[in-house]
């Protein structure tokens, strides 16, 4: 039984990955709807019954952007609650993004996304991005060496 993205019953678990690669970070590009829509973020997304964490940040990498990659260690957490008008929860997302490095492959979006893009961590603070986008990916640097 698929799990409620509106209006859930219980937070929703999600993985994303900041992807390291000669020292710059893949940042993609939401397409314009929810969650997240038109913003700057990292590729990741629900975690599915069954799956690990590891295997689920891998699948859903492969799946938006096409890349493999060697996921490390986790680079933090960011709790995503979106309330109605009335204060109801809306959209509840717990992210768990990895810091990764970079294996093999070039981006190929998939219809969540409509950009890709390899930065220097530096150049994310101009972006529209997703909270604390600039903190995980410093962290993942961090981690990383």
């Amino acid at each position: 039984m698929p799990v409620a993205r509106v209006y859930p019953a219980a937070p929703i678990l999600a993985v994303s990955a900041a992807i390291v690669r000669d020292g710059r970070v893949l940042i993609v590009r939401r397409a314009p709807r929810p969650p997240a829509g038109g913003l700057y973020t990292l590729p990741g997304g629900a975690v599915e019954p069954g799956e690990t964490l590891i295997e689920a940040v891998n699948r859903e990498v492969r799946e938006e952007t096409a890349l493999v990659i060697a996921p490390v260690a986790l680079a933090g957490y960011r709790d995503v609650i979106a309330r109605d008008d009335d204060g109801r929860v809306r959209r509840h997302f717990v992210v768990l993004p990895f810091a990764a490095r970079w294996v093999a492959g070039e981006p190929v979006l998939n219809e969540e996304l409509t950009e890709a893009r390899w930065l220097e961590p530096a150049a994310i603070e101009g972006l529209r991005t997703t909270d604390g986008l600039a903190g995980i990916v410093a962290a993942a640097m961090a981690l990383l060496g």
